[in-house]
Order: structure tokens, then sequence, then C-alpha cells
């Protein structure tokens, strides 16, 4: 009985507080460290795979509006080539810092002019029901897309700077092809 009290005294209120308290400290270490890792997880899926992308200009209505986000896939063209129809966020060569997003309309090797209200790639005018204005003004000579390059404009081509002001784009300054719209909330949908 004697022995039972001397081990009852021994884990009294003083060590019941000392587990107290390293259960604590080891619970904030917890917390720390799972905060710590999403954060570093989160850095690493906007560095390599998806990001998310505010479009910050009317550049490209109707397909995007002014406010709407979208996210962008980060690694597809590490895979692939872009394509005539897909949207990309990229450099441009004026402006190497910014971000723009616009669609590629024609891709190395093609041909590229603006006239008679159209855009005409390899001679022949494109039907493309996604412009904001089916009539795009003024014109832009014929000019071949050089290799390792693209040719963008936005989809509201008479509120757009795009390849026709800065020239072709090279494709290793794409950041990414956006798939989907996921704010607003009503506008959600793949591009």
């Amino acid at each position: 009985m004697e022995r039972v009290r001397r081990v009852l005294c021994r884990t009294g209120p003083s060590a019941l507080r000392r587990h107290e308290g390293s259960s604590l400290l080891s619970s904030l270490v917890e917390v720390v460290v799972i905060v710590g890792t999403a954060f570093v997880l989160a850095l690493v899926i906007q560095q390599f795979i998806v990001k998310p992308f505010y479009i910050p200009s009317v550049s490209m209505e109707n397909t995007l509006q002014k406010g709407d986000r979208v996210l962008v896939n980060r690694f597809v063209y590490r895979f692939t080539d872009p394509k005539p129809g897909d949207i990309v966020v990229f450099h441009p060569p004026s402006s190497p810092k910014e971000d723009y997003i616009k669609r590629v309309v024609a891709v190395a090797g093609d041909t590229v002019a603006v006239h008679d209200g159209k855009l005409w790639v390899n001679g022949k005018a494109m039907v493309e029901p996604y412009l904001k204005e089916q009539t795009i003004e003024g014109s832009f000579p014929e000019e071949a897309v050089p290799a390792g390059s693209f040719f963008a404009m936005g989809d509201n081509r008479n509120e757009s700077g795009d390849s026709r002001v800065f020239g072709p784009v090279k494709v290793d300054q794409i950041l990414g092809r956006a798939f989907v719209i996921y704010w607003p909330l009503g506008k959600i949908g793949g591009l």
C-alpha cells in the first residue's frame, strides 16, 4: 500500500501539468509543420503544375471578362506544342515581366494576315465564332510565323494589344494554357 501511495505522489498535479505542457507543445509543433508543408506544397503546385491567373483587361472578351479568374496548366507544353485555338498565358517580347493571356491563332510555319475584316491563316479566312466583334478593324500585312514561335491575338480583336503589335512570341515564353474559369462562380467551366 505504501508503495502505491509513493507512485501516486510522484504522478501528482505537477507531473500532470508537465504532461499537459509537453502535449500542448507537440500539438503546436504539429500545427506549424502541417501549415508549413501546406504552404510549400502550394508554392510547388503553382510553380510547376497549376497557377491561378486574373484577367486584367477586356482583350479576351467575350470568352473571358475583365476580373475573371482562370487556372493555367503549367506543364502541358513540356509534352506538346501549342496549337491554334489554345488560350495561353505568356510573357510578350515587348514586356517580358508582364503576363498576357491571348488565343494562339497560328504556329511556326503558318502565315498570318488581317484584311477585309478577317483573320487569314495560310491564305484562308478563319471562322471565329468566339470573337466579340466579327469584323476586325484595320489590317496587318501577311507575315510568316518563325520556327519556335506562335502568333497570339485577343478575342476582342479591336481592343487587343497582341502579336500584331509586338510580333510573334517564342514558345519558351509560355507560362501555360488556361483550361478552366473558376471565378466568378456562375461562370465555372472549361475553356
